[in-house]
């Protein structure tokens, strides 16, 4: 009888003890300058602290580029994380080698089904295939131009470049050289190493080409807008209003808050960092346009990878739809200039008052109405290298534009005919 007691007492007090935790592993990158790291932590923690039943270990794995070969590599060992944050262009790749899920497969209900319809469409461009969604935008962003208040004020000027033309007439007034003929200040500055297709996309993009069609398995390198497009750019140091050569990406911010460049194309995820270390007044604006505005989508979705077991993959599912909500994503949003995801997020009381005390937060989100996606493909890694590698040659001297772009095409067509 005592045995059978104390069996009983144990079973309920099995019974009544919580289950066991579902451990997580989510790898995110931080690509540009800022708090991002320690907000990716704060959120995670937020979420733990909420949910007792899940434990996720928040791996920071490096660059964008590094967390994706990471994110591979353990996926193909048979150990991948449950979720990560990794690049909207890497979405074919991951797809292809059938390592993600459809966020469609556990939307479940009414309110999953809202959810996954409640980002902007240019952020899910690059989101979705074949009718279903493989990313959450989260980590997303567009390039924009940066300018020193002071400097054009200087030079008589009073607002940003609108156009192509604006912007070289107005660089060449901003640059400015010593006694001895040495450039002190550049017109303007766009890089061309790190991501240099994703910025030349601001050029296509508003010169009216598109750099990829049918669903990512065929490349316009060759158009003679996207021509046109490398010419303009190559022309910017021929005519000496940016620096010559190979332009770094990581350099750029310093350069624009130490005065060695007077205006700067780069992501809007810099504008947190641009705020706090700019010693001088600043403006922020839409890429300037040729035939219209325009300007590529970038940076991270989430993504939900197999191999995991049916309660994680639905933690993480969970845990993506928690930190992509209004409240986080607002705070997400403020801590790094990364553009909130949804107009549900903007619409909060805290965005609000954040863009009422900070405009120029404003500008990458208005600038949606004319974004396209980024340059994505199957063979993501192969075919962007050949692109990157040609708009090299062009930069350098090496190759005019059209050769360039001729020979690009032709080796994208080499690696992307087996998918059409």
């Amino acid at each position: 009888m005592i045995s059978k007691l104390k069996a009983a007492a144990a079973a309920m007090a099995l019974a009544a003890s919580p289950a066991m935790a579902v451990d997580l592993e989510f790898y995110f990158p931080v690509a540009v300058g800022g708090a991002a790291a320690n907000t990716i932590e704060d959120l995670t923690a937020e979420y733990v602290a909420a949910n007792p039943d899940v434990n996720i270990e928040a791996i920071y794995a490096g660059s964008y580029q590094d967390t994706v070969a990471k994110a591979l590599t353990a996926a193909r060992g048979g150990n991948a994380p449950q979720l990560s944050v990794i690049l909207s262009v890497d979405m074919y790749t991951l797809y292809d080698e059938d390592l993600i899920h459809a966020f469609d497969d556990f939307a479940t209900t009414d309110e999953d089904k809202a959810w996954l319809k409640s980002f902007y469409p240019a952020f899910m461009e690059n989101s979705m295939i074949d009718g279903k969604t493989y990313g959450i935008p989260f980590q997303r962003s567009t390039p924009v131009l940066y300018y020193n208040k002071e400097a054009l004020a200087e030079a008589g000027l009073n607002r940003a470049p609108e156009t192509w033309d604006e912007m070289k007439e107005w660089a060449a007034k901003l640059t400015k050289k010593d006694d001895s003929g040495n450039v002190t200040q550049w017109g303007v500055r766009i890089p061309s190493s790190g991501f240099p297709y994703w910025l030349f996309q601001g050029l296509t993009t508003s010169n009216g080409a598109t750099l990829v069609s049918e669903g990512g398995t065929k490349t316009n390198f060759d158009d003679p807008k996207v021509v046109e497009a490398l010419e303009y750019l190559v022309s910017l140091s021929k005519d000496g209003v940016m620096a010559p050569g190979i332009i770094e990406w990581g350099a750029t911010p310093k350069a624009f808050f130490e005065g060695q460049t007077a205006m700067m194309w780069t992501s809007t995820g810099n504008l947190t960092n641009v705020r706090k270390n700019a010693p001088f007044e600043f403006g922020v604006a839409m890429l300037p346009a040729k035939v219209s505005r325009g300007a590529p989508t970038g940076g991270g979705n989430f993504y939900l990878f197999k191999g995991g077991s049916d309660e994680e993959t639905k933690a993480a599912f969970d845990f993506i739809k928690w930190i992509s909500q209004p409240t986080q994503a607002a705070k997400w949003s403020i801590a790094t200039g990364y553009v909130a995801p949804s107009p549900a997020t903007w619409d909060s009381d805290v965005m609000k008052a954040y863009v009422a005390d900070f405009p120029p937060a404003l500008v990458a989100r208005d600038q949606l109405e004319f974004a396209t996606a980024e340059l994505s493909t199957y063979e993501n890694q192969r075919v962007t290298r050949i692109f990157n590698d040609a708009l090299h040659a062009a930069i350098t001297g090496e190759k005019s534009a059209a050769e360039a772009l001729a020979e690009a095409q032709a080796k994208a067509d080499d690696v992307l005919k087996d998918y059409r």
